[in-house]
């Protein structure tokens, strides 16, 4: 067992998730969804949507139209399912979600009663090609947002079990497929166990997150019941390939059997343990729904930073703001930041520094993080309004010097 102090723990972290050092940036978009293994996707969009963010914090200023090519390309490279959410995944790991599938099918109910007229929209895909919700009849029926059609409700239950799969977006609107159409017959030829696929998604968890707890991979996979046992019998037979280390500083594991504590908190990813992470920290805002600060808990553990996303909590109850980013600054989360845009000016309504962090040590890192993100998303002047210190506000309206 590997004993690691925190800040190594940290580190690892970042390098993993392809925030320190250069190896984050190889084979540009596509090779970072390779290494993260999931990017959440979600429909707010304030700055830019989440999955373009979560390139952008680690690539820069990549092109928007390239980002959403890599994710949504053809022929299919990636494809659309549910790991810790709505996350768009590599292709080859279509097999592994088949235990997710089996499930849904056994179920036979989301978050809606299935309609009886499920198979004629299967026989509708098979014989119109790709469909969206437009095409048969729209994906409402008038009410609130929930308040799906008939046909948004049956085809989200056959890309659920696998009978159709969404591969490209038409604007932001799936694209509903045949699975046999659109993925490598070789990828669907597979027949993976539950407990193959737990194992091996395992296993990607890790690598994605550099060092886990069992919470940490539990929350990636979402994971529960009967699945998260397949992944307590991975761990300890150590069929998952992950090393089991002691992070000073965690949360203990909890008592095995015979009772006895002391044993491994966390597990990691083997080839990380081989080398010191080394590089370059990126200085970026970064995605509430970014895989770095998915797990609440997690990011308060790993960073000292507690983290709520306000956009659900009534306006007058906010303490940060509406979308709330973190900004990462040397390997740190150095505070917070509530974005809008206003034509071609960034709006930072509201932006407070850590607690214990000085202007002085910290407003470049700011200035930084909020000028190339503006830049990125086509603003030429940014706007900070209110900021905690006070004093931070003069210097982050001027743009750093070249």
């Amino acid at each position: 067992m590997t004993d690691l102090t925190p800040d190594e723990a940290r580190r690892l972290v970042l390098r993993a998730q392809g925030l320190l050092g250069s190896d984050g940036r190889r084979g540009g978009v596509h090779g970072m969804l390779r290494r993260l293994g999931a990017v959440q996707l979600d429909t707010i969009s304030v700055l830019a949507r989440s999955h373009e963010l979560v390139a952008y914090a680690r690539l820069g200023a990549v092109g928007r139209p390239a980002v959403e090519r890599a994710y949504w390309d053809e022929p299919a490279r990636s494809f659309e399912y549910w790991c810790h959410a709505a996350c768009i995944l590599p292709i080859e790991h279509w097999p592994l979600f088949a235990f997710r599938r089996r499930a849904y099918r056994e179920r036979r109910f989301r978050w809606h009663e299935v309609p009886d007229s499920v198979g004629k929209l299967l026989d509708q895909v098979r014989e119109s090609g790709p469909l969206t919700t437009s095409d048969v009849g729209g994906a409402k029926n008038g009410g609130p947002w929930w308040d799906w059609s008939d046909s948004k409700i049956g085809l989200e239950w056959l890309l659920d079990i696998g009978e159709v799969v969404c591969t490209r977006r038409v604007g932001w609107r799936r694209v509903y497929d045949l699975a046999e159409r659109v993925v490598p017959a070789e990828l669907l030829a597979q027949e993976l166990s539950d407990e193959e696929c737990v194992t091996r998604l395992a296993a990607i968890a890790g690598r994605s997150l550099g060092v886990a707890t069992r919470g940490d991979l539990i929350d990636f996979l979402r994971l529960q019941g009967r699945t998260s046992a397949l992944l307590d019998e991975a761990l300890a037979s150590g069929a998952a390939g992950l090393t089991p280390v002691r992070v000073h500083g965690w949360p203990a594991a909890r008592a095995g059997r015979n009772g006895a504590g002391g044993g491994p908190n966390a597990w990691a990813d083997p080839a990380a343990l081989e080398s010191e992470p080394r590089g370059r920290h990126r200085t970026t805002l970064v995605s509430p729904f970014d895989s770095l600060i998915w797990h609440r808990g997690r990011t308060e553990r790993v960073f000292g930073f507690a983290y709520q996303l306000e956009l659900y909590v009534p306006k007058h109850k906010r303490v940060h703001g509406y979308f709330t980013m973190p900004v990462l600054a040397g390997g740190r989360l150095i505070g917070r930041v509530d974005p809008a845009r206003e034509g071609t000016t960034l709006v930072a309504r509201q932006l407070s520094l850590e607690p214990g962090l000085t202007s002085a040590r910290w407003v470049e890192a700011m200035r930084e993080a909020l000028w190339s993100a503006a830049a990125w998303v086509g603003c030429d002047a940014v706007r900070v309004e209110r900021t905690d210190p006070p004093q931070l506000a003069a210097a982050l309206n001027t743009a750093p010097a070249l």
